[in-house]
C-alpha cells in the first residue's frame, strides 16, 4: 500500500499524493450521494476514510487521521440508521428538518467541549499531532457534523462550512494540497446541498402547518 502516499503529479508547485487524490474524490462522490439523501453516501464515506487515514496517520496529524476513523464508525451508524427506516419521507430517502434550539446547543456544547479535550491531549502529548487545537477542532468537528447528517439535521451542512474554513488552510500547511483544492469544491457542494436540504425541510412542514387548527 506504499503507493498510495507516493507523489502523484505536482500541481502549481503541490506535490499531490495518490492518497490525499483518490481519498479525496471518493469523498466527493460521498458529499454527492449526501445531497441526494442517498444511502450510497455512507459506503463512499467509509471508503474514504480508510484511504485518507493512511494518508494522515503518515503525516503526523493523530486529529486528522482520527477523523478518519471517526467517519468510518459514523458512516456505519449512519448507513444503519437510514437503512432502518429511521426519519425515511415518503419518496423512501431520508427525511430532512431543522434541529431543536436543544439539540443546536448539545451540538455545539459538544463541539466546544470536545475540542478542548482532545486539543488539551494533543497539547500534552506533542508527538500525537503538529496543530493540536486546528486538528482538534476538525476531529471533533467531524463527529458533530456527520452526527447530524446520520440524524437528516439541516445543521450538518452549517457544520462541515466550518470544518471546512480550518481544514482548508491546514491542509495546504502540511502539504495536503489536493485536500485544499477539494475543499473548495466541497464548499461549492455543501452550499448547494444545504440549500436543497433546507428547502425540503420547508415543504416537509408545510402540510403539518396546514392541517394545523385555526
Amino acid at each position: 500500500m506504499n503507493w498510495l502516499n507516493a507523489e502523484a503529479f505536482t500541481l502549481f508547485g503541490q506535490h499531490i499524493k495518490w492518497s490525499d487524490m483518490i481519498g479525496n474524490v471518493i469523498g466527493l462522490v460521498a458529499l454527492a450521494f449526501g445531497w441526494r439523501r442517498s444511502i450510497w453516501s455512507w459506503p463512499a464515506q467509509f471508503l474514504s476514510g480508510v484511504i485518507l487515514f493512511s494518508a494522515f496517520a503518515t503525516a503526523h496529524l493523530s486529529g486528522s487521521a482520527g477523523k478518519q476513523v471517526v467517519v468510518m464508525v459514523v458512516a456505519v451508524y449512519g448507513w444503519w440508521q437510514w437503512k432502518s427506516g429511521t426519519g425515511q419521507a415518503e419518496d423512501g430517502h431520508i427525511a430532512v428538518r431543522f434541529a431543536t434550539w436543544r439539540e443546536r446547543a448539545v451540538l455545539a456544547g459538544a463541539a466546544a467541549v470536545g475540542t478542548l479535550a482532545v486539543a488539551s491531549l494533543f497539547t500534552a502529548f506533542p508527538a500525537l499531532s503538529w496543530d493540536p487545537w486546528p486538528d482538534a477542532y476538525i476531529f471533533v468537528g467531524t463527529i458533530v457534523a456527520m452526527y447530524a447528517q446520520a440524524r437528516g439535521m439541516v445543521e450538518f451542512w452549517f457544520a462541515w462550512l466550518l470544518v471546512d474554513a480550518v481544514g482548508v488552510p491546514l491542509n495546504f500547511a502540511n502539504g495536503f494540497a489536493f485536500s485544499g483544492f477539494v475543499y473548495v469544491i466541497y464548499g461549492a457542494l455543501v452550499l448547494w446541498g444545504l440549500r436543497d436540504w433546507w428547502l425540503r425541510s420547508r415543504r416537509a412542514a408545510r402540510p403539518v402547518l396546514e392541517g394545523a387548527p385555526a
